[in-house]
C-alpha cells in the first residue's frame, strides 16, 4: 500500500511516498481502507519535533530518538472498513466509518489501517462526506474535550481564541449548542465566517485586544495555545476556565493555581473516545455541527499540505483525500 513515511525529524520534505506492507487485522481489529484523513498541527509538531527544551528527552522517548518510531503519521480518518478480526461484533465489511488513530499508533496517512473494535471509531454519519467525516475526531473532539472540562453551562460568556482554527470552528458550534453566547477571536478576513457558524461577537486580534476591552468571561478557551493565563487572567471572571490546547505539564499548573487563584486552568491532551465520536456524529446528522473544510490535497501532495498548515492561517481544516 501507499503511505507517506516521515524519514527522520525535521521540515515538510522528510516525507516521502513510499510502498510498505498492507496490515492485517488481529483478533479485535478492524482493517479500514482509508479514504479521508487530514493534516494539523499535531502532525506537524511531531514531524518537527517542536518540543520546549524541559521536554526533549521525554519527548524522544515518547516519539523516538533518532526518528520517528511510528513514521507514519495522521490522526483521523473516514473510510471503509474492508476487513474484520475473528473476534469482531462492532463492525462488518463494508460499514463505513470514522475514527481516531491517536491511540492506535497514529498511521491515518496511508491507505490501509488497522484499527482496534473497541477504540475511538464509530460508522459515518449519514448524508456526510469521507472528506468532512474525516475532521471530526480530533478537531471535533478536542473542541468538545475541552468545553466539558470547563464546565460548560447555558448563559455563561466564552471567549474562543483561534475562533477560526479546526478546534475553534467546531468550539464556536459546540458552546453554541450548550448555550452559551460565544465571542470568538480571530484575523479580520474570517470574522463573517465566524458569525455565520454561530458566534455572536467577532473580535479581528488585529484591530482590537480582548484583553483590554473590559469585557469578562466564564470560559476563555485558547484553541490555539498562544496565550498564557497571565495575559488573559484580567478577562476571565473568578472562578472561571481558562482552556489551553497548547500547555504541558498542565497538572502541575493546575495545582500551583488552585493554592494562589480562585481561577481554573485546564490544558493536557484531549483523548478521543467512541462516547465523544458518537455524540459528534449526531449532533452532525441533525444539523448542529457542520465541519469547515478550507483545502484538500491529495496524498502525493503531502508536502505542500504540511507547508500550508504551518503557515498557521488555515479556515478549519486540510483535508488529505486517496
Amino acid at each position: 500500500m501507499k503511505a507517506i513515511v516521515a524519514t527522520k525529524y525535521g521540515p515538510p520534505e522528510v516525507l516521502r511516498l513510499k510502498e510498505v506492507g498492507k496490515p492485517a487485522p488481529q483478533d479485535h481489529e478492524i482493517l479500514v481502507k482509508v479514504q479521508a484523513t487530514t493534516v494539523n498541527v499535531g502532525d506537524c509538531r511531531m514531524r518537527g519535533f517542536t518540543v520546549p527544551p524541559m521536554f526533549w528527552l521525554p519527548g524522544r522517548i515518547a516519539l523516538g530518538f533518532r526518528k520517528p518510531r511510528n513514521p507514519i503519521f495522521g490522526m483521523e480518518l473516514a473510510g471503509e472498513v474492508e476487513a474484520v478480526g475473528t473476534n469482531v461484533t462492532r463492525f462488518k465489511a463494508g460499514d463505513q466509518v470514522f475514527a481516531s488513530t491517536f491511540q492506535a499508533n497514529f498511521g491515518a496517512h496511508a491507505e490501509y489501517k488497522c484499527l482496534p473494535e473497541d477504540g475511538a471509531v464509530v460508522t459515518k454519519p449519514k448524508d456526510m462526506t469521507n472528506e468532512e467525516a474525516a475532521t471530526l475526531s480530533i478537531g471535533a473532539n478536542t473542541a468538545l474535550f475541552f468545553l466539558k472540562r470547563g464546565n460548560i453551562q447555558p448563559g455563561q460568556k466564552v471567549l474562543i481564541i483561534g475562533a477560526s482554527g479546526s478546534v475553534g470552528t467546531f468550539a464556536v458550534q459546540l458552546a453554541k449548542y450548550f448555550g452559551a453566547e460565544v465571542t470568538g477571536v480571530c484575523s479580520g478576513p474570517n470574522v463573517e465566517m465566524i458569525k455565520s457558524l454561530g458566534a455572536d461577537k467577532a473580535i479581528d486580534y488585529t484591530q482590537e485586544d480582548f484583553t483590554k476591552n473590559g469585557e469578562t468571561y466564564d470560559i476563555i478557551f485558547d484553541a490555539v495555545g498562544k496565550t498564557s493565563l497571565s495575559q488573559c487572567k484580567s478577562s476571565l471572571k473568578d472562578k472561571g476556565y481558562y482552556l489551553h490546547t497548547g500547555m504541558v505539564g498542565s497538572e502541575l499548573k493546575a495545582l500551583w493555581l488552585s493554592v494562589t487563584t480562585d481561577k481554573n486552568i485546564i490544558g493536557g491532551t484531549a483523548v478521543p473516545s467512541k462516547e465523544n465520536l458518537a455524540f459528534l456524529k449526531e449532533l452532525t446528522e441533525t444539523g448542529r455541527l457542520k465541519p469547515v473544510i478550507d483545502r484538500c490535497f491529495p496524498l502525493e501532495q503531502m508536502i505542500e499540505a504540511h507547508r500550508y498548515v504551518e503557515q498557521g492561517r488555515k479556515k478549519g481544516n486540510v483535508i488529505i483525500t486517496m
